[in-house]
């Protein structure tokens, strides 16, 4: 079986913690979990099978816009979550 990877992964990784510092949202492993899950169903995917492919995704994401739909959805995400949170009420 070919090994495939969703690039998207990594790049909302990459900005994730920074972006989430800044709203104001539960988080608790089971909210961060859901704003993660979120937050990929709002963007495309980018699968990469190679490591050239890989590179080619890693220089297409240093461009703005691409930072900036990620960072768009992390906060769309947030406020989904922070409106219907699932963990237990404390």
């Amino acid at each position: 079986m070919y090994k495939v990877k969703n690039y998207m992964e990594e790049a909302v990784l990459m900005l994730f913690d920074r972006v989430l510092k800044d709203i104001d949202v539960c988080k608790c492993e089971k909210c961060k979990t859901d704003i993660f899950a979120l937050t990929l169903n709002r963007l495309p995917p980018r699968y990469v099978a190679t490591e050239e492919g890989e590179l080619y995704t890693k220089i297409e994401s240093l461009k703005e816009q691409f930072e900036v739909d990620i960072i768009a959805a992390i906060t769309a995400a947030a406020y989904i979550v922070k409106n219907n949170p699932k963990h237990e009420k404390k």
